[in-house]
């Protein structure tokens, strides 16, 4: 029996191979798509915490109200941090014109293991008349190693000038933005906290690290706390240690502190990360409710097919469960086929959203893997709709009698649609046209199942779209933002292709008996298909309108998580490119489909055991 019955799981494969590779694709699509972009807030978390471990980034620096700190605030200071590493120097920001400074760091070489940073190229300096200079990028305009450097201090109330010669290029740890790193000569009220950009604020032209032999005061302490491997960078137990240890190091020294969450580059990169889940979470719904609704219909339908097996296998002795366990396997394998997918599209988006931040940050080495538990969540909630509906619809099935099962179901009863009430407009329809709208608003469960799915498809592709033109027609012009809105736009589009064809393929597959009827009575088969694809495009262009509410909302979501864009920004021509688009996608399914529709077998599909 065991034998038979694996026979039969496999025979149910094939025959339905092409409704089993729709919905591996559909939940690869959805998985694939949710798990990457929910999990780029956390690859970036975890590579940022990673990455500011292994430069032993200071939790805290602190600097000094009167310029320089005496050797009993210096010492009350390490005193409260007993186990931290701890480096003193100096930074001073010297005004070079509107807008433009330089950095200069005077540190101790030999004892540098706070914030220290990566060699690019050069060497260590052998003496206090070399130095290093910061890697230039999009405002940093850096030095070449052998280039001179005249300091001149006097611009900030110190008589000290002098000239270094740079031997190496470091990337420093604390200033990876290509943004523009604030200079400290700016109001602290005027710096930007996110990612509102530095575009009209004093900014960091040039850094330069010296040795602290050329200013031996101690202007800055840099502190990395001992208990950093507890924390994730940016997580609310790391946010409560750092608020109690700047009230202890207020209270010892007269100081201010800069913790990590108020460093720039750090801040700017988590908000982009930020913005980036967000966008995620609120598409998240739309993906899934979409690849839950249409499997739903596809796992029903297929039961429906199965009706004269079905009474073949109670006949034969097979329990319920037992029969409704071989199409549990059916919708387990295209969902875990799906979903195991989804895992590597999930982690190659992830990656892709990572990349595309090397264009506003030096982006430390990734780390990690896609949010292993967001991934589990997501396939689960797509399995569990999928089993639910299988079972569900097997048990209804199982308990019929087989006797009933073995007959054809009977077709609905005929009633007038709401349209045969407006006599104005039914009367101004052709036959054809009026068999095409009883089709429509008779079924239906798959009309409201058809129209939901489209509409939520349209609703993507529009949201996708205006993110898009966002970032092509605004200020905003963030390449992060438009990296997701072509991924969006992408993997909308792939969802929608695929929900079209599946929903399509079902609606023929309903229709075997009436399509094989209308070709006995000598309907050729430009007009059988017409027949079909008129109630296609009509489901399609309700599903339109409709997706245009739906959208309104996405788009007030998103607009609202990344802090930009209005709907009534929105170029004209977004609102007309998102419903072309479901459309093209609705011509080119049915193109493929075609052919599915004139091979039709009559003699199989007007059978009827009575």
């Amino acid at each position: 029996m065991i034998k038979n019955y694996f026979k039969m799981l496999f025979k149910t494969f094939g025959k339905h191979i092409a409704r089993l590779l729709s919905l591996i694709v559909m939940v690869l699509i959805s998985v694939g798509f949710v798990a990457g972009i929910g999990s780029a807030q956390d690859k970036i978390d975890y590579s940022l915490t990673g990455y500011y471990k292994s430069r032993n980034v200071s939790d805290y620096i602190i600097k000094s109200n009167k310029g320089a700190f005496t050797q009993d605030e210096i010492s009350a200071v390490s005193r409260l941090f007993p186990a931290a590493e701890i480096n003193t120097g100096m930074s001073v920001d010297i005004p070079l014109g509107e807008k433009r400074s330089l950095r200069v760091y005077f540190l101790d070489f030999e004892n540098w293991t706070v914030n220290v940073p990566e060699l690019i190229k050069g060497e260590k300096p052998s003496s206090a008349s070399h130095a290093y200079a910061e890697r230039a990028d999009d405002v940093i305009k850096g030095y070449s190693v052998g280039d001179n450097a005249e300091i001149d201090l006097s611009a900030v109330g110190l008589p000290v000038k002098f000239n270094v010669t740079v031997s190496g290029i470091v990337q420093s740890p604390l200033t990876f933005s290509k943004n523009g790193e604030p200079s400290y000569n700016n109001e602290m009220t005027s710096v930007p906290e996110t990612t509102s950009g530095t575009k009209d604020m004093n900014c960091l032209e040039n850094i330069l690290y010296v040795s602290k032999d050329l200013l031996p005061a101690v202007g800055d302490i840099y502190v990395a706390v001992e208990n950093r491997n507890v924390f994730k960078a940016f997580s609310g137990a790391y946010d409560r240690m750092t608020e109690t240890d700047v009230k202890r190091i207020e209270e010892v020294a007269d100081a201010s502190v800069i913790t990590l969450d108020k460093n720039y580059s750090f801040k700017s990169l988590s908000a982009y990360g930020e913005k980036v889940a967000g966008i995620g979470y609120v598409l998240m719904i739309a993906f899934l409710f979409v690849t839950a609704l249409v499997t739903l219909s596809t796992m029903t339908r297929l039961l429906e097919e199965e009706r004269p097996q079905i009474a073949c296998l109670k006949t034969l002795g097979y329990s319920s469960f037992g029969i409704i366990s071989k199409y549990v396997l059916f919708a387990l394998v295209a969902t875990g086929v799906g979903g195991g997918g989804g895992y590597f599209v999930g982690l190659g988006i992830a990656y892709f959203i990572y990349s595309i931040f090397g264009y506003s940050f030096n982006m430390p080495p990734v780390s990690g893997n896609i949010a292993i538990v967001f991934y589990i969540i997501v396939f689960s909630l797509i399995v569990a709709a999928t089993v639910a509906a299988t079972v569900i619809s097997g048990f209804k099935l199982t308990g019929e009698h087989p006797a009933n099962l073995l007959r054809p179901k009977p077709p609905r009863a005929g009633k007038k649609v709401f349209l045969e009430r407006i006599p104005l407009l039914w009367n101004r329809l052709s036959f054809k046209y009026k068999s095409t709208m009883r089709n429509v608003f008779r079924y239906k469960s798959r009309f409201i199942m058809t129209v939901f799915a489209v509409a939520f498809s349209t609703a993507l592709v529009l949201t996708g779209l205006a993110l898009l033109d966002l970032c092509l027609f605004s200020s905003f012009g963030s390449p992060e933002i438009m990296g997701i809105a072509i991924l969006v736009v992408v993997f909308a589009g792939l969802l929608t292709g695929t929900v079209i064809y599946t929903l399509t393929n079902i609606n023929i597959s309903e229709r075997n008996r009436e399509i094989a009827t209308l070709m006995v009575l000598g309907y050729h088969n430009r007009e059988v298909t017409g027949y079909i694809y008129r109630e296609i495009y009509i489901n399609s262009g309700i599903g339109i309108i409709f997706g245009y509410p739906v959208s309104l909302l996405f788009i007030w979501f998103v607009f609202s998580v990344i802090g930009q864009g209005t709907l009534a920004g929105i170029s004209w021509f977004v609102w007309l490119i998102a419903p072309l688009f479901v459309l093209l996608f609705t011509f080119f399914v049915t193109l493929t489909l075609i052919r599915k529709i004139i091979k039709i077998d009559m003699n199989e599909s007007l059978k009827a055991i009575e």
